[in-house]
This record gives C-alpha cells, structure tokens and sequence, in this order.
C-alpha cells in the first residue's frame, strides 16, 4: 500500500517532489506507526464489511479498526464476533493486494485468543487489537493475552491501547496513571504500535461536546490531558511513542456540491481555486484546524468515523517543500556540531541541535507521506485526492 496511491502516477508524478513509500504490515514498527494516518474505524457488524474494507482501500484508507465495544449494541458483541470471522476469511479468500492495516477492538483480553484461534489461517490479514480503557491494571490482561495469541498464531500481531479512562482526565490521579501507563507499555514496547487518544470519553466526564467550530484544543480540561500524554509518553529521546490525534465527530462535507468543480482539474487558477477554497474552508474549517494543532502539539495520524476525513488529514500530512528543505539542511552530514543555517526559503532560522529532533521526525513523515512540489498546495492534494 501507499498513501496516495490510488492516484494516478502521473498525477502523483505532478503533485511530489518526493513521492510516498510503498509499505506493507511487515515493515518496521517505527515506519508503520508513523503510517497509520486516517486509521478509519467502523462497526464490526457491517454486513458487507470485508466489500467496505476493500471500498475504503481503494479510495486511499491504509489503517481501519473494527469495532466491538462503543460502536455496537451490548447485545450485538457476539453477532460482531461471527461477522468478523466471515469477513476476514472472505477478505483472505480474494488475497487482494493492498488491503490496509486491520486492526479489532476489543473489549475484553478473553476476546484476543478466542478470535485469533477462530479466524485461523486469515488471521494473516490482521494487524493488531484496539485495546479500550487502557490503564495501567487493565492493560496488562489485554497485552499478555496479545501475547500468548502471537506465539500461538505466528503472526506477529500489534497493540494499540486508548488512553480515554477517567484516572487518566482528572487531575489528583492523572499522574500516577500516567506514569503506571508509562510502565506497562514500555515493558510491551515491541508489540505497542502506537497510543490512541480517546476524547469522547474524556468530554463525557464532564457532560461536554465540542462543536463543529471548535477543536479539542479550545476544550481546556481536555488540551491539559493531551498536553501531559505527549509530556511524558511522546517524548523523542527513545522511550517515546507515536500518539495518534483524537476523533473529529463532524462530517459535513459538503462533496456534492465541490467535487464537481475537483474534477475539472487539479490544478484550477483564479477564481475557480478562490471559490474551491472558501468552500473547504467553511465544510471543513474545525477538522482542519484540530489537524494542525495535533501536529504541532506532536501527535501524528487522526481517529477517523467518517470516510471525508481521511483525506484532509493525509494531504494535511505531505511534508512541504519548505519543511523537506530545513530537514534536509538541519541532516546534512558534517552538521553534527551544531551551528546556525538561514533556511534556503530565508525566512527563517534552522538551528542544527535544537531542531534535529524536528527533522528526523519531518524525514520519517516525508518517507511515508512524500514532500509536495514547491507550487502544490494543500487544495491540489485535496482536489487530486477527491478525483482519484
């Protein structure tokens, strides 16, 4: 699979100065969490989900999570179980190429070798488990049962727990959470792929909703939790973690009434790309900003609910011509001692020690989403994206 790859090469070709990487679920760990992108989740009860699963592949998706807990019915846990079982073995039956990264949350660590045993050999087209909840004294049941279903399947099987418990949002037990977290994934670090923030959970604590014009961010008891997540499990001294960004809950994007106008051309001039743009802008204005503001504050990738999500946040993900130049600049072999440089843009200081870290993380984000072109925009990824 390939970010963007269901774009026509010689679009592709137009749109990055360096294009994505090929990947697939044997590559290293390290690449693979910083791959996950838009991981899209849906129902596990889906009748045609193993058609949905390839739809949604095909349309650019590379990481989907089934769901078994918040998503479905109480009553509706063991009907999930079976449908998951037929789709998978439909899914392993067509061997088609490309299928994204799967993953099942679950509820309960029972749930890990009961469906691990019964998906038998299509067991191969599974990535990992969700695991909900996680702290510290429930996370252990689910990773070593994660365990115990790698050794037993032979596939090599990743976690990613969701950080969403209550102990973890209130303020006289959210260090020792944290830091219990910290313990318990850092023992697992070879099976953890990334950590997955759970917001929903964290505004129902308090009886809140985020509106579509509002981000996570402008939601202070909610910023305060993600500040300290990344404070101590994100850091990028080597006993960090990816930490994906939260869910946006909104999908109104309006794509009848722009796509259209994408389809013209990628590359519209004047007042075409005026009007593109204020129509982006005001469907996706809130989805846009929370983006930025996850890669700012350091998370990377994006819970998505809603197909029209997963591509603002991939192009939002390209690593721009300017970022791609500083990094490369900041790496330059021989640099290693430190030093000033004026960006090749020269409208900025790149300061070799202090932004090292910076660049090596911007390189790894360039391997798996390319570096635009110097004139390609975030809209000309978008509008190439929306026609395919």
């Amino acid at each position: 699979m390939r970010h963007f790859g269901h774009i026509a090469p010689e679009v592709r070709q137009r749109l990055f100065h360096q294009q994505p990487c090929e990947f697939d679920a044997n590559f290293p760990a390290r690449l693979l969490a910083a791959a996950l992108g838009a991981t899209l989740y849906s129902p596990s009860t889906r009748p045609r989900l193993a058609d949905d699963i390839l739809k949604q592949a095909a349309h650019g998706v590379v990481s989907m999570v089934l769901c078994l807990e918040d998503s479905i019915d109480d009553a509706d846990v063991v009907a999930g179980e079976e449908n998951l079982v037929r789709q998978f073995a439909e899914l392993d039956a067509r061997d088609d190429a490309g299928l994204p990264l799967l993953f099942v949350r679950v509820r309960t660590p029972e749930q890990i070798p009961y469906l691990v045993d019964r998906l038998g050999p299509s067991v191969r087209v599974l990535s990992g488990f969700v695991f909900p909840k996680f702290t510290e004294e429930r996370g252990i049941p689910f990773l070593e049962a994660l365990a115990s279903a790698e050794a037993a399947s032979g596939r090599r099987l990743f976690a990613m727990p969701v950080l969403e418990s209550p102990e973890l949002l209130y303020r006289e037990s959210r260090v020792e959470s944290l830091e219990g977290i910290a313990r318990v994934v850092d023992k697992y670090r070879d099976r953890v792929l990334a950590l997955r923030l759970g917001v929903t959970d964290f505004c129902s604590s308090y009886g809140l909703r985020r509106a579509p014009d509002m981000t996570a961010y402008d939601i202070h008891v909610v910023a305060s939790v993600i500040s300290d997540v990344v404070n101590l499990l994100g850091r990028v001294d080597g006993t960090g973690f990816t930490v994906t960004g939260p869910v946006w809950e909104y999908f109104r994007v309006p794509e009848r009434m722009f796509k259209p106008m994408l389809r013209t051309s990628p590359f519209l001039e004047g007042q075409a790309v005026e009007l593109r743009e204020k129509l982006i802008e005001h469907a996706m204005d809130g989805l846009l900003r929370e983006i930025s503001l996850d890669q700012a504050n350091g998370l990377l990738g994006k819970t998505c609910i809603h197909p029209s999500h997963v591509l603002p946040v991939h192009a939002l993900s390209v690593v721009s011509h300017e970022e791609f130049g500083d990094a490369v600049d900041i790496l330059r072999p021989g640099r290693g001692g430190g030093g000033v440089l004026r960006s090749a843009y020269t409208n900025k200081m790149n300061e070799v020690k202090p932004h090292r870290a910076w660049a090596e993380r911007t390189m790894l984000r360039a391997e798996v989403f390319g570096v635009a072109r110097e004139d390609v925009s975030f809209v000309d990824l978008l509008a190439a994206g929306v026609t395919g």
